[in-house]
């Protein structure tokens, strides 16, 4: 069983087998080395007897990741009665059951390929949930944020043993709680919108952190799950600060050491820390906290 670091409800697993594997090659100087690569596989995801949508995914809580999308599709409602989810491992699909029929044709006839890695696919009108959306306006200090960051990065995850993968990590104040990974970020995050979907838990008290880059579809998707707040390591799209504007959703991005970037939602953040306590994030540490 996964012995899970200190606090936290889920955590990546880097160990576990059927998520890498080891490959031969040469390096730069010609030597034979062998290392592990993340393994890519299909997901087929079903509403009752509706094929909606094949997903390229490591292949770790598929039954999350489902419901997750289908939630941040705007196909599950919050009052939607979830009666299965079962998964097929053979068959590598998933399928959600519910109580009544859903309106899952309409959003079938339309979608739109986004930034996202692995082809993230949006159904609908991508703004669609937006209109009247109020996040709670709860403070955000800084010494969470940097507390977050640095332990984060030094958690061991499959990012540190094999790269080619993004994570995204549930966090409350500076507590992070689930951290999910997967080749595409928007993945990552459906699973965590699936989980909190099982667990009944909101997001009016949390923050979402995540390695990729800060973009519509991540703002989006964080919103309709309830987050007032998204952090990244990574940079900004214009599309995304825009709409992370209009609806008022706190957007940090380029958290390196003591530094990073608010370019919406500066309201919500608390100055609590001087900056210069914190020291400056080496070009090896996330290596080094692995070890």
């Amino acid at each position: 069983m996964q012995s899970l670091p200190k606090d936290y409800l889920i955590a990546p697993d880097p160990n576990a087998p059927r998520l890498t594997r080891p490959v031969s090659g040469v390096d730069h100087t010609g030597a034979v080395v062998e290392i592990s690569v993340v393994e890519e596989r299909p997901l087929t995801i079903y509403l009752n007897r509706q094929e909606i949508v094949t997903a390229m995914t490591i292949g770790d809580y598929p039954e999350y990741l489902a419901l997750g999308f289908l939630r941040n599709q705007g196909m599950l409602s919050d009052e939607e009665e979830i009666t299965g989810v079962d998964y097929d491992d053979e068959l590598e699909v998933v399928v959600v059951r519910t109580a009544s029929q859903t309106t899952y044709e309409e959003k079938v006839q339309k979608k739109t390929r986004t930034s996202g890695c692995a082809v993230g696919t949006v159904f609908g009108d991508m703004m669609e949930g937006l209109e009247g959306l109020e996040l709670p306006h709860t403070e955000l200090r800084t010494s969470w944020l940097y507390s977050l960051a640095q332990r984060i990065n030094t958690t061991p995850s499959l990012y540190l043993e094999a790269g080619a993968i993004h994570g995204s990590v549930l966090c409350h104040q500076d507590q992070p709680l689930v951290y999910m990974e997967d080749v595409g970020r928007h993945n990552a995050v459906d699973k965590i919108a699936g989980w909190m979907v099982s667990e009944g838990v909101s997001g009016g008290d949390k923050m979402m952190y995540t390695t990729g880059r800060l973009t519509s579809e991540m703002v989006i998707k964080c919103a309709l799950m309830g987050i007032p707040v998204l952090a990244s390591r990574s940079g900004f799209t214009a599309w995304g600060v825009e709409i992370a504007r209009q609806i008022g959703l706190t957007c940090i991005g380029r958290m390196r050491g003591k530094r990073f970037v608010c370019l919406s939602g500066e309201e919500r953040l608390v100055r609590d820390i001087d900056p210069d306590s914190v020291p400056e994030e080496s070009r090896k540490s996330r290596r080094k906290g692995a070890e």
